[in-house]
């Protein structure tokens, strides 16, 4: 039976769902998500053998959400990684990261090889990073309406997805990342969500998943998980050092054919070339047909893959 509990690790309070006994394993949600997104991964990994742990991540629901923007860096959310495996009363563990939890995830076991033995990574590609600061380079290419952007200025996001939270909740989860109708670019005047269309739910999102997210984030707000957008320059200068690293713990990649974090451009060239930041890469998994929320609309593939290489890598 999963059960929750909230720990102090970091000098912050994380709310966590937790089962099971065994070795380990972290798995870190994305935006606007929560724990609750790996509700269907949870059972299935603890029933393998494995002690899991699924913090809302800081920021993110029932975990503290810090006041200062730059409270919200990737020092800070690996920080509260490690810090956490620690108030678990473990040494090591196994990261897995979704969404903005991936790059947590291959940031930790970049800079804490001794504490993170493996990791997965669903969706989001290894870090590579750049020349220059992320958003500059967006800039120089003379784009100035990517998502990104639009959620630099503290309150402007907040505002439209704060004015009817379950009609956003509704858009983002029930659109994603893979309706061809969705766009990662701002038209004027329209915001992120455009002009939501009223539209049934997806089969793997049910009335009853979408209430629970609503309402924690009419409780919790959208200012947490925005503040993560707004320190990738910051992230870009604080991870200067490990430009170039690789990352040499078994590793594992997951993502939905239809994701458009991978099928652009950029994105398809990163998951072509992941190889040169994971070259102990066991497994590069593309699930056709599925687009974003991988782990909620495809549990049974993820879980098989998730299972498979967590046993392997013991």
């Amino acid at each position: 039976m999963t059960s929750s509990r909230t720990v102090s690790a970091n000098g912050i309070e994380i709310f966590l769902l937790e089962q099971g006994q065994g070795p380990l394993v972290l798995l870190c949600h994305g935006w606007p998500e929560l724990s609750y997104s790996w509700r269907r991964q949870i059972p299935a990994i603890a029933a393998a053998g494995f002690h899991v742990a699924a913090p809302d991540m800081r920021g993110f629901g029932r975990t503290c959400a810090p006041a200062d923007i730059d409270a919200y860096s990737i020092f800070d959310s690996v920080g509260d990684m490690v810090a956490l495996v620690a108030a678990l009363g473990e040494k090591q563990a196994v990261i897995v990261g979704h969404d903005w939890g991936a790059p947590v995830a291959w940031h930790a076991a970049m800079f804490r090889s001794d504490v993170f033995t493996a990791v997965a990574g669903l969706s989001v590609p290894p870090p590579f990073r750049g020349r220059a600061r992320p958003l500059d380079t967006l800039r120089e290419s003379g784009i100035a309406n990517f998502y990104w952007q639009y959620f630099q200025t503290p309150g402007v996001a907040e505002r439209e997805f704060e004015r009817d939270v379950e009609l956003t909740m509704r858009t983002l989860l029930g659109r994603g990342f893979s309706d061809p109708s969705a766009s990662l670019f701002i038209e004027e005047g329209k915001g992120f969500l455009g002009v939501p269309a009223d539209r049934p739910l997806p089969d793997w999102l049910s009335e009853a998943d979408l209430a629970f997210f609503t309402e924690a984030y009419r409780t919790s707000g959208f200012r947490g998980g925005l503040n993560w957008y707004r320190n990738i320059d910051r992230n870009w200068e604080l991870t200067a050092p490990w430009q170039g690293a690789q990352i040499h713990q078994p590793s594992l990649f997951i993502a939905g054919s239809k994701d458009s974090v991978i099928t652009g451009l950029i994105g398809a060239k990163r998951v072509a070339d992941m190889e040169r930041v994971l070259p102990n890469l066991r497994q590069k998994l593309i699930i056709d047909g599925a687009g974003h929320w991988i782990q909620q609309e495809r549990p049974d593939e993820v879980n098989a893959a998730l299972i498979g290489f967590l046993k392997a890598t013991q």
